[in-house]
């Protein structure tokens, strides 16, 4: 996100963003994990990491999720280096959830679908760079397998209008953000950056998958 705009250019702006607003019901992965017991973890990159953030604490079986920097070395790990766009970092949140309640598939389901658009080229919505790529960092080899699978199944299905440019990586590790981007949506919900381009998608996941949302907030620490 625009750390220098006024709140007003950053608004308007963003009115102007061609984010997918009302989402898109995606058909379920073909493949996907089998359910186990212990909490498993996903990473995913899609843009600003608030509205990401977001999306996952409202996604039923989720435990936590925390904001983030994946892609890039521990030195450059922060805010002010990844903002540069040259550290090789993604904004990524790292989701903790209950694979009993909630599958690895259904996650990425939910993040094709209303976390962001994943045929936009290092941008979502207002936000331009590299740090704000769409991506799937895995965590093990059936990881990508099931990411691999699930972008050539919506590929196959045609079910954007452009090609998907998600990446699907491996995750060489994940470093927390400061403690200001922590439950940002949560604590800042009034905003203009999050009323414009982030609360839609929190709406439009309870809309497309009621059985999946929840309105209680999972825990972002």
């Amino acid at each position: 996100m625009p750390r220098l705009l006024p709140l007003l250019l950053l608004a308007l702006t963003a009115c102007t963003a061609s984010a997918r607003d009302e989402g898109l019901r995606l058909p379920p992965p073909a493949r996907d994990a089998r359910p186990t017991q212990g909490d498993a973890t996903a990473v995913f990159a899609g843009g600003c990491f608030w509205g990401v953030e977001g999306v996952f604490q409202h996604v039923r079986g989720v435990r936590s999720v925390r904001t983030g920097y994946a892609g890039g070395d521990a030195a450059h790990a922060n805010y002010d280096d990844v903002s540069e766009g040259d550290t090789g970092h993604a904004e990524s949140v790292k989701v903790v959830y209950d694979p009993t309640q909630v599958s690895y598939g259904q996650l990425l389901q939910v993040f094709f679908s209303v976390a962001q658009d994943p045929t936009l080229l290092n941008r979502q919505g207002p936000d331009r760079g590299t740090q704000y790529r769409s991506a799937i960092f895995y965590g093990s080899p059936e990881q990508k397998a099931i990411a691999d699978a699930y972008v050539a199944q919506l590929t196959a299905a045609h079910a954007f209008s452009a090609p998907i440019v998600t990446q699907v990586v491996p995750l060489k590790g994940f470093y927390p953000a400061e403690d200001e981007h922590q439950d940002y949506m949560r604590l800042n919900p009034d905003t203009p950056y999050i009323v414009i381009n982030d609360r839609p998608k929190v709406l439009a996941l309870a809309r497309l998958y009621p059985e999946r949302y929840t309105p209680q907030w999972a825990n972002g620490r």
